[in-house]
């Protein structure tokens, strides 16, 4: 009488990559970190430009967009989200360069996809609802792109197993990773954000 044994794969170490994927991982986080400026600069005008704007004034192209009833979720400019979105995608990468587990790329599909879905339609209230293009916005449209065909041929290349297969291993991937990179990289974004808008609150004459 035979027996059969299903036991979870241990992914905790996983590194039979091809060299292609470790260089797109490079290629995803250079093009995070640029859509990271991007909205860092537009949460700068947001926090420091758009309030010297006099009440009433007429105001056009990039600074119509930005100033847009759209540009914002309640208080929080669209631009500063977009930098937190930029964040996580470059943690996450930082995450897989640590402990190389597909996991990572499986969790970033979902958020990649978001981040696409999310700037077509920004795209489409400058193109239609408010008439005019902000140059720096659709940078960050196109980095999302990027990013999500990136992601695509990163999954493409990898050949990852099932998600059934690596769900077991969550607890080895969590107790195997180094969080001093990842936390500190999050901790370097949030504070600078932070900075930016402390700036605003200064006591500064004449402001």
């Amino acid at each position: 009488m035979s027996t059969e044994t299903n036991q979870q794969p241990n992914f905790e170490t996983f590194t039979e990559y091809p060299s292609r994927v470790t260089t797109l991982f490079g290629v995803f986080t250079a093009v995070a970190v640029f859509g990271w400026a991007v909205s860092i600069f537009l949460s700068g005008i947001h926090f420091w430009a758009i309030p010297q704007i006099p009440d009433g004034a007429t105001v056009s192209g990039s600074l119509e967009v930005i100033t847009s009833s759209w540009a914002y979720v309640g208080p929080i400019p669209l631009a500063t989200l977009g930098a937190m979105y930029y964040l996580t995608t470059i943690i996450l990468a930082i995450w897989w360069f640590d402990t190389r587990h597909p996991l990572i790329i499986k969790i970033l599909t979902p958020i990649t996809v978001t981040g696409v879905i999310a700037s077509a339609y920004f795209v489409y209230l400058q193109l239609v609802p408010i008439g005019a293009i902000c140059p720096f916005c659709m940078m960050s449209a196109a980095a999302t792109v990027v990013l999500f065909g990136i992601e695509l041929a990163i999954i493409r290349s990898a050949a990852l197993p099932p998600m059934t297969q690596m769900q077991g291993d969550i607890p080895r991937l969590i107790s195997g990773t180094r969080y001093t990179w990842p936390i500190l990289v999050g901790a370097i974004g949030i504070l600078t954000v932070g900075a930016f808008y402390g700036a605003t609150l200064a006591p500064v004459p004449g402001t």
